[in-house]
C-alpha cells in the first residue's frame, strides 16, 4: 500500500499506555500498565453449548479496515491495537539498542549482492540477483549461454518504490519467450494484480487481471493464458478463468462449486497438457486439456471421491500418478494411458510400502527420481528407466534434501536443494549416470561461520502412548549438558508439512550466545509418514500438543534446559500450538513466542465466511458437528485461557493477515490479559502494513526476529 494512505495505517494520538516506573533489565514483574479491553458479551450458541465472547467486537471487516472515514467500531478496534502495539514498544523499549545490535548481526550475516544459481529453461538460463542496499529481487536471463549479455526481465526495487508491502509473484513467461506476467500484492492480502510485460521493448501491456491468486498458465499459442480467481470475501481460489492478449474479456472456464474445494491451474513438464486441479484436504481432482488447443474443452482425469488423493505429470504416452488409491496410505507410484486416464486404468510403477512415505516425483528421459521419506528424513531414489535405482548420500545425521529447478527432461543432471542444521543451503548438480556431485552453491555466511563449531544431533522422546517423537537439536559446540543452556524449542505439526532440519543463519544470533536449538518433529507433520500425520489431526489433534510437551519434558531431562530456561516457538497453527500447550503445561516454560497463532479454533471454524474456514473442516473437523466441536473446544486455545500462572508471552500479527486474521491473536492477548494471575509480561506486537508472512523486503523481516530473539535473550539476562 502507499505509505501516504493513512487509511492504512492505525491511528495516532492515543493516550491509553500510563506509565508508572522505569522498566528493569533484571527479570521482574512488569511495572507498566496494559491496556484493558472492553468486554461486550456476545452469546456464540451451538449444540445446546452458549459460549460467551466478550471480544468478538473486535473483528473488522476488510471494508472497513479500507475505510477512510471509520466508524465507531472501527475506531475503536483501531484504538485497542494501536495502545496494544504502543504497550509492546513500552514494556521491550530497555532492549531497542539491543534489537539494532540483533538486527544488524542478523543482516550482517548475509551477501548483500547475492545470486542464484542459473537453471536453463526454453533456451534462457534464470537467476534471480539482489544489489547491496536494495531489499527486493532482480530477476534475470541470457540466452543461450552464461556468457551472454544479461537481460533484467523485472527490477521489483523499482515496481516497490513508494510502497509499505509489495509482493512480486507467479512469474512466467510465454512459450516464445516474449512475455512475462506477474503478479503483484501491495496490501499482503494475498490478492494479485496480474500484469503483462513485453520483454523485447521493455513495456508494460495494457492488459491487467485483479483479484488472482497470482500467476498465470500459458497456452502454447503465447497469446492465451489461464488464472484462478478469488473470492472476494472468503478468498477461496474458486474459479479458473481463460484471457487472450488484446482482448480485454476473460472467460470463466471453471467453477468450484464445492465452497470445501479450492482450485488451481498449471501445465505438465512435458508442456503438453493445461491442468485444472480441485483439492481439499482429503480429495482431488483434475481436468486435463491439451496446451495446443486452449478454446477445447478440459476433461476429467478421475473423478472426485471421497478420501482418494493423486496428483499428476506426464510423460510420453502416459501419465504419472501419485496416489493414495486402495488404502495406499503412504502413497505409492503409478501410470496409465493417456487416452485412458480413470482409475481402473491406473497400473503400479512403484508399490506402497507402510514404512516409506512417497512424496514427490520427478521425470527425466532416462530416469525417474522419487523422493522418499524414511525413519523421518527425505531420501531422493535414482531409478533408471530399465529398473535399477540407487539412494543419493547425504552424509549426514539429519537434514533437509529436495528437488530444484528440474524443467528439462533431455538431461541426465539431477538439481536438487540440500541442508542441515550446521549446512548452509546449498545447491547441488548430481550426474544420474556417473553418480558425481557438483556443489554449485552454498549460502554465503558472512562474519567468520565455520561449521565445524557447531554439533547437530538427532534423537527420541518417548511419548505417553509410547510413541517415539523425533527431535532435533544443533548447539555451539563445548557446552556442558548441566540442565542450564538456554533452550528454544520449535515446531508446526499440522497439515501433513514435515518441518526438516534445514538451516538459517540468523539463529546464530541465539546459538552464539549459548543457545540450543531444537526442532519437535510432532505428530501432525508426516515425518515419519502419512500416519504421522492423521494421528495428529482432527480427533487426534490433542497428540500435537501433548508431542511438544513430551520434547520439551525430555530436553530438560537429559539435562540440556530447565523450565527457567526453555522458551518455545511456533507460528500460524504452530501459534495454535503454542496456545494449547500453555493451557496444558504453562510450568515447563520461561517464555512462548506465538506467531499470527490460530488461536481462536471452533469460532473460526464455524464460520464459512472466513478465508480458509469451509476447505479446512478436513484438518481440524466441522465443529456443526457435536462430536468434533465437543473435541475441538476442549483444546482451542482461546476457549480455554483460565485464572492461572502464564509464564511470559510475546504475540505477534499482521493487520492484513488473510489466513489467520489479525482479531484471534487480539482476543486471545485480551483474554489472557484479564484472566492471568501472573506478573509476567505478554507483549503483543502488531504489523499494520504485514499479513500473515509479515513485511516484504528481503531483510525489513528480521526487524520482527530481532524483537523476538530480544525477548527472548533478555528473560535469561543475556544482554549483548
Amino acid at each position: 500500500m502507499k505509505t501516504s494512505k493513512s487509511s492504512f495505517s492505525i491511528l495516532t494520538g492515543i493516550s491509553l499506555i500510563v506509565l508508572i516506573s522505569m522498566y528493569s533489565c533484571a527479570p521482574r514483574e512488569n511495572t507498566f500498565k496494559p491496556p484493558v479491553a472492553d468486554k461486550i458479551a456476545k452469546e456464540l450458541t451451538m449444540h445446546g453449548d452458549t459460549r460467551v465472547d466478550d471480544y468478538y467486537w473486535m473483528r473488522l471487516s476488510d471494508e472497513q479496515k479500507n475505510t477512510e472515514n471509520p466508524d465507531e467500531q472501527t475506531r475503536k478496534v483501531r484504538e485497542y491495537l494501536e495502545a496494544e502495539s504502543d504497550y509492546a514498544k513500552q514494556v521491550m523499549a530497555h532492549t531497542d539498542e539491543f534489537q539494532q545490535t540483533l538486527f544488524d548481526e542478523i543482516v550482517g550475516r548475509i551477501k548483500k549482492d547475492d545470486k542464484s544459481v542459473p537453471y536453463k529453461e526454453n533456451g534462457y538460463y534464470y537467476y534471480t540477483r539482489y544489489e547491496e542496499g536494495q531489499e527486493y529481487p532482480i530477476f534475470c536471463r541470457k540466452k543461450e549461454t552464461l556468457d551472454a549479455d544479461e537481460e533484467i526481465i523485472l527490477n521489483v526495487n523499482t515496481l516497490a518504490e513508494g510502497y509499505d508491502y509489495f509482493q512480486v509473484a507467479g512469474m512466467s513467461i510465454s512459450e516464445d519467450n516474449n512475455i512475462l506476467a506477474y503478479g503483484v500484492d501491495t496490501v499482503s492480502r494475498r490478492r494479485f494484480t496480474i500484469y503483462f510485460k513485453n520483454l523485447e521493448t521493455g513495456d508494460l501491456l495494457i492488459d491487467q487481471i485483479p483479484n488472482t491468486t497470482g500467476g498465470v498458465t500459458w497456452a502454447n499459442d503465447n497469446k492465451t493464458v489461464f488464472f484462478s480467481t478469488k473470492d472476494p470475501v472468503t478468498l477461496r481460489s474458486d474459479k479458473i478463468n481463460t484471457y487472450q492478449l488484446g482482448s480485454n474479456d476473460a472467460r470463466e472456464v471453471y467453477y468450484e462449486e464445492d465452497e470445501t474445494f479450492s482450485t488451481n491451474i498449471y501445465k505438465t513438464k512435458s508442456k503438453k497438457y493445461l491442468v485444472i486441479g480441485s483439492s481439499h484436504t482429503l480429495s482431488t481432482e483434475y481436468r486435463i486439456l491439451e496446451a495446443n488447443n486452449p478454446t477445447g474443452n478440459f476433461r476429467i482425469f478421475q473423478p472426485r471421491e471421497k478420501d482418494l488423493e493423486y496428483d499428476i505429470d506426464h510423460f510420453g504416452k502416459d501419465f504419472y500418478i501419485k496416489t493414495n488409491i486402495a488404502g495406499a496410505k503412504n502413497f505409492k507410484l503409478m501410470k496409465t494411458p493417456v487416452s485412458k486416464t480413470t482409475k481402473e486404468n491406473w497400473a503400479d510403477v512403484i508399490p506402497h510400502r507402510d514404512d516409506v512415505l512417497l512424496e514427490g516425483f520427478e521425470i527425466f528421459k532416462n530416469f525417474l527420481v522419487v523422493s522418499e521419506r524414511i525413519k523421518g528424513l527425505t531420501n531422493l531414489r535414482v531409478i533408471n528407466w530399465n529398473g535399477k535405482d540407487y539412494y543419493i548420500d547425504f552424509g549426514e545425521e539429519t537434514y533437509s534434501a529436495r528437488f530444484s529447478a528440474n524443467p528439462e527432461f533431455d538431461t541426465d543432471i539431477l538439481r536438487y536443494g540440500y541442508s542441515s542444521l550446521t549446512t548452509p543451503s546449498s545447491t547441488f548438480d548430481f550426474n544420474m549416470v556417473t553418480k558425481e556431485k557438483v556443489l554449485l552453491k552454498e549460502e554465503a555466511v558472512l562474519g567468520g561461520f565455520d561449521k565445524d563449531n557447531y554439533e547437530t544431533k538427532r534423537f527420541f522422546a518417548t511419548a505417553a502412548d509410547g510413541v517415539e517423537i523425533p527431535v532435533s537439536i544443533v548447539y555451539k559446540k563445548g557446552i556442558e549438558l548441566d540442565g542450564n543452556n538456554p533452550t528454544l524449542l520449535y515446531a508446526y505439526g499440522s497439515y501433513g508439512y514435515s518441518r526438516d532440519a534445514s538451516f538459517r543463519s540468523d539463529r546464530l544470533s541465539l546459538i552464539d550466545r549459548g543457545f540450543v536449538y531444537a526442532i519437535a518433529h510432532i505428530r501432525g507433520g508426516s515425518e515419519m509418514g502419512r500416519w504421522w500425520y492423521e494421528d495428529g489431526k482432527l480427533l487426534n489433534k490433542i497428540n500435537t500438543f501433548s508431542d511438544f510437551n513430551t520434547c520439551a519434558e525430555y530436553l530438560i531431562e537429559q539435562k540440556y534446559t530447565n523450565s527457567e530456561k526453555l522458551f518455545a516457538m511456533g507460528g500460524s497453527a504452530g501459534g495454535l500450538l503454542m496456545g494449547a500447550v500453555l493451557n496444558m503445561q504453562p510450568e515447563l516454560y520461561r517464555g512462548v513466542v506465538a506467531a499470527v497463532p490460530f488461536v481462536d479454533v471452533v469460532t473460526t471454524m464455524l464460520d464459512e465466511s472466513i478465508p480458509l474456514t469451509s476447505f479446512e473442516w478436513d484438518e481440524w473437523g466441522d465443529p456443526r458437528q457435536k462430536e468434533y466441536y465437543d473435541y475441538m473446544l476442549s483444546y482451542s486455545p482461546y476457549d480455554n485461557v483460565k485464572a492461572m500462572d502464564y509464564p511470559n508471552i510475546l504475540v505477534t500479527t499482521g493487520f492484513w493477515d488473510s489466513q489467520v486474521q489479525y482479531w484471534e491473536p487480539a482476543k486471545w492477548v485480551a483474554k489472557l490479559r484479564d484472566l492471568k494471575t501472573d506478573g509476567n509480561l505478554l507483549a503483543f506486537h502488531i504489523n499494520m502494513e504485514g499479513g500473515h508472512g509479515g513485511v516484504s523486503g528481503r531483510f525489513r523481516r528480521y526487524r520482527e526476529t530481532a524483537l523476538e530473539y530480544a525477548f527472548m535473550l533478555d528473560m535469561v539476562g543475556i544482554k549483548e
